[in-house]
């Protein structure tokens, strides 16, 4: 093994925790790898309800410690990527008789809006939506509710950009790669990995491994690093539904339902609502996760005890789910596990840190966590640096998005209004770099369905490790739910074609 292959940190999984940690090694001067055995985001972190926000229910479990810091994170995150997200208005109707009295709920959000520091986003407000618009498509039963801050953001992007800012700082990012074995000997790992596209394998070595696999964090242990009887995670299923648009309000809304369970109905890529989440364990592989029908029809009968008119079955265009590594600390029902994040260090012949748990709005504090814990076990490097950090196309005001649409307009004038919008929304400033010198919709090349050139997915491919449509439409844009078919069987070959070409 040469030097050359010798890396300072490796980091197994390509979702929001090991993109972010190896962005902020790498930021800090380590030398860093990360191997992803399918595309980044295709897991957990893409199946999130999309949400920075600090989380209002797990105050009643009192999970003070994660609540405050992830309030804390809503703002930071902000400023760090205005382009993948923005603030929400949250709309929390309450009834006489509800599940949680009207106290206990204003409780709730007094702590909200004062124990994590917020600056920018307004204060909780109280609704009367007998005169409200977003009483329109409630029951009548619903005349008051609470207004409060919290976050969107599109959680795909939000992990890709962590990997392109991770690979432009130097370190070596590596999507379809399967780790087959890892080992310590001589103080080092050695690291076996499989690119599951060509079957080609390679040995890289490692001062140390960081093991943030998600659902799959157990199974690299055993199967990879050899241990037995490993138990760490509780996989929970969480499932949403994505329906034709159900209000026109740009609020969400919070509703609690009578088993003691929350839900949000939140306004989706301008033309949708999304719904979501379940809660219930998971057992068997994550890869096979799907949407079960009980529930289905546990949203849309959920949904319906707050909308006038009921969701059915019939509103859903699409639907998506995935599993949750949460920490497993004994609890009795799903929702109450922890949604906290837990660092184990293994020293011995050469240090192993497994990452249990987290969300997606603390995971860069999960990553300053992890890299304390690197720099104990491999000498530090650097100092904490993301805070006050740019991801990639996000270099501008946190206020700042419609100065950016602006801007691109004026330059590119013959782009539609919601082009240059979805634009400014995915790439951020980046967006001129994407469209280059283009004077026409003919110079952005091939065109493949809804606002779609090739100009946009030579990009995707070049910088964003983009091998197939799926990765495209479902996760480097939502433009899934308006193609055909027969677009996305065109946009496959392109893309099929563009690799072969590269290779």
């Amino acid at each position: 093994m040469s030097e050359q292959a010798i890396f300072d940190v490796f980091v197994i999984g390509g979702g929001i925790n090991g993109c972010g940690i190896a962005r902020d090694a790498a930021g800090r001067g380590y030398s860093v790898a990360l191997a992803e055995m399918n595309d980044f985001a295709s897991g957990t972190s893409s199946g999130s309800t999309k949400l920075i926000h600090g989380g209002l229910r797990y105050l009643e479990y009192y999970e003070f410690r994660l609540v405050r810091e992830a309030l804390m994170e809503r703002e930071v995150l902000w400023a760090m990527a205005p382009h993948v997200i923005w603030p929400m208005r949250f709309v929390l109707p309450f009834h006489k008789g509800g599940p949680r009295p009207a106290w206990l709920i204003r409780l709730g959000l007094f702590l909200y809006d004062h124990i994590g520091g917020r600056k920018r986003l307004p204060a909780t407000s109280t609704l009367d939506l007998t005169r409200d618009p977003a009483g329109v498509p409630l029951k009548r039963l619903f005349s008051k509710a609470f207004e409060y801050s919290d976050g969107w953001v599109d959680d795909a992007r939000l992990v890709v950009l962590n990997a392109r800012d991770a690979a432009d700082r130097g370190a070596r990012i590596m999507a379809r790669t399967r780790v087959v074995s890892a080992r310590r000997a001589s103080g080092r790992w050695t690291i076996e990995i499989e690119d599951v596209t060509t079957g080609a394998r390679e040995t890289l070595g490692a001062r140390m491994l960081v093991n943030a696999a998600g659902p799959w964090v157990d199974r690299i242990l055993s199967e990879a690093v050899g241990k037995k009887d490993v138990r760490n995670v509780r996989l929970v299923q969480g499932s949403h539904i994505v329906l034709t648009k159900k209000f026109d309000d740009t609020r969400a809304y919070f509703f609690q339902n009578p088993d003691g369970r929350i839900m949000f109905a939140i306004p989706y890529q301008n033309d949708f609502t999304l719904i979501g989440t379940t809660d219930h364990d998971f057992a068997g592989n994550p890869a096979d996760v799907r949407i079960s029908d009980a529930e289905i029809d546990y949203l849309c009968a959920a949904a319906s005890e707050y909308f006038k008119d009921p969701v059915t079955r019939d509103d859903i265009v699409w639907t998506y789910s995935a599993v949750r590594p949460l920490y497993d600390d004994g609890a009795s029902k799903a929702q109450e596990a922890t949604r906290d994040y837990v660092l184990r260090v293994e020293n011995g012949d050469a240090p192993l840190l497994n990452v249990f748990g987290g969300k997606l709005t603390t995971y860069r504090r999960l990553a300053e966590s992890a890299l304390d814990q690197i720099g104990e076990a491999i000498g530090a490097k650097g100092g904490k640096w993301t805070a006050g950090s740019h991801l990639p196309g996000g270099d501008f005001p946190a206020k700042g998005y419609e100065d950016e649409v602006e801007k691109l307009k004026s330059r590119y004038p013959f782009l539609a209004a919601s082009h240059v919008r979805r634009l400014v929304r995915l790439y951020g400033r980046l967006a001129a770099q994407l469209l280059g010198n283009a004077a026409s919709e003919a110079d952005l090349g091939r065109y493949f369905g809804a606002d779609l050139y090739a100009a946009e997915v030579d990009w995707l491919i070049g910088r964003e490790w983009a091998l197939g449509a799926e990765d495209v439409l479902w996760r480097r844009t939502k433009l899934g739910l308006k193609f055909s078919r027969a677009q996305i069987a065109e946009l496959e070959e392109y893309i099929r074609a563009a690799a072969n070409a590269a290779a």
